[in-house]
């Protein structure tokens, strides 16, 4: 499945057209319809990853699942940082409320 694909298939579930979500991103008129064909720049690629709340990956197709299910993997962007143990105790309590939710509310799609 394309990059597109996925999009389009986000779109649908949202219940937004594909001209709407350019809009609401500020994308050039058939800049979606793009990736069709390429791969798209990686500053797009977020903005729409961010929009949807999706990995890129889920994006680019390298993986099935919609969401990152590991905090830990979102830290891992903020390299060179170095955390103060009340940062990593919090991280902690936000993976467990994360387990805790979607074992109430699974993500429609997984």
């Amino acid at each position: 499945m394309t990059a597109f694909e996925r999009v389009k298939k986000l779109c649908e579930e949202q219940k937004i057209s594909i001209v709407e979500l350019e809009e609401r991103l500020d994308f050039g008129k058939n800049s979606l319809y793009g990736w069709k064909k390429k791969t798209p720049n990686s500053a797009n690629l977020m903005k729409v990853a961010e929009y949807f709340n999706v990995s890129t990956d889920y994006l680019l197709g390298r993986t099935n699942k919609k969401h990152i299910d590991d905090i830990e993997n979102l830290a891992a962007h903020h390299v060179g940082e170095v955390w103060t143990e009340e940062e990593l105790e919090e991280i902690e309590r936000f993976k467990e409320f994360i387990r805790m939710k979607r074992k109430d509310h699974p993500p429609k799609g997984q």
